[in-house]
């Protein structure tokens, strides 16, 4: 089995001086745990200015960290076929509708198929701008979250993606079911998400965190649950399940930051339904939007026929 070697690299700036250089990394990766990254330091896979450093090291301004990021253990994604469903293609890019339960690209903590295997199956070209094992993928959705996802079939159109994404060009609309009765039709949540200190799997609201924003609507409102209509201003890993929690609205049957007592089968009760982008080169608005899973409508229908005004 050949190891394939991924060089990544960050400059470090003004607001991470005099931070730790196994916590730097750990804020700015996923999938890794920080004795995996103090390991990957001591072994010489992680360099400052080209130079072995320990564990400890504190970051100086202009440090430049060169991490040598083993992807996996085989060079080769095999195609599978998932049936994804595309709802929108061209010459450049596609719009898949990804099933929930499904991990969107492999990594080290996680050896199934995901879309990316099915992807591979699907369309004949994907860009490779992420590296292999993210072929195509632009933007995520976690493995229990059902909804629209834009694929890119080459660099230059993943780089210009990219670049909408971070401009909040790309217009992503959710509809969640959560515990609890929203009192408010409409609102802003506006608090900063960080990668959680204790469990590094989970994120969470802390001051220092990056910025985050969700705007949310109800739809309807059931006897102990509510249906919301959100839409994400920034992308934050777990955005909207945090930003849910931390309103105490959590989003029924998440496993990470729902309730313990959730018995729910296929996922989580989140959706993303629609999204918008201007075409990179067609520059026409592209706004695809696709219904709730199966699993989604059968709950929201058992709700209503309970369902008392």
């Amino acid at each position: 089995k050949m190891v394939k070697l991924a060089m990544i690299q960050f400059k470090i700036k003004q607001d991470d001086l005099g931070k730790r250089l196994d916590l730097f990394l750990i804020e700015n990766s996923q999938d890794v745990s920080r004795s995996q990254i103090q390991n990957q330091i001591k072994a010489g896979l992680i360099l400052v200015n080209n130079a072995n450093v320990k564990t400890g090291y504190l970051l100086k301004e202009d440090d430049k960290i060169t991490w040598k990021k083993a992807e996996s253990e085989t060079t080769e994604i095999k195609a599978i076929n998932l049936e994804i469903p595309i709802v929108y293609q061209d010459e450049y890019l596609a719009v898949i509708n990804k099933p929930e339960g499904l991990v969107v690209h492999p990594a080290s903590s996680y050896e199934g198929p995901t879309l990316v295997h099915g992807l591979l199956h699907e369309i004949d070209h994907l860009s490779s701008l992420n590296g292999e094992y993210r072929a195509g993928i632009v933007h995520r959705l976690d493995k229990d979250t059902s909804g629209l996802l834009i694929i890119a079939k080459d660099d230059k159109t993943h780089a210009i993606l990219s670049d909408c994404l971070k401009k909040h060009a790309i217009t992503r609309k959710y509809i969640a079911l959560v515990h609890g009765v929203v009192k408010e039709d409409e609102g802003i949540i506006n608090a900063p998400i960080k990668r959680h200190l204790k469990d590094r799997l989970k994120m969470s609201v802390v001051k220092d965190g990056k910025e985050a924003i969700t705007n949310f609507r109800v739809i309807e409102r059931f006897d102990k649950m509510t249906l919301l209509e959100l839409k994400l201003e920034t992308g934050r890993t777990h955005q909207i399940r945090v930003h849910l929690q931390f309103i105490k609205h959590p989003v029924v049957g998440d496993p990470t930051y729902g309730y313990k007592s959730d018995k729910v089968e296929t996922g989580q009760y989140l959706h993303a339904y629609q999204l918008s982008f201007i075409h990179p080169y067609q520059k026409e608005k592209i706004t695809q939007t696709v219904d709730l899973p199966d699993s989604f409508k059968n709950c929201l229908k058992k709700l209503k026929s309970n369902f008392v005004l």
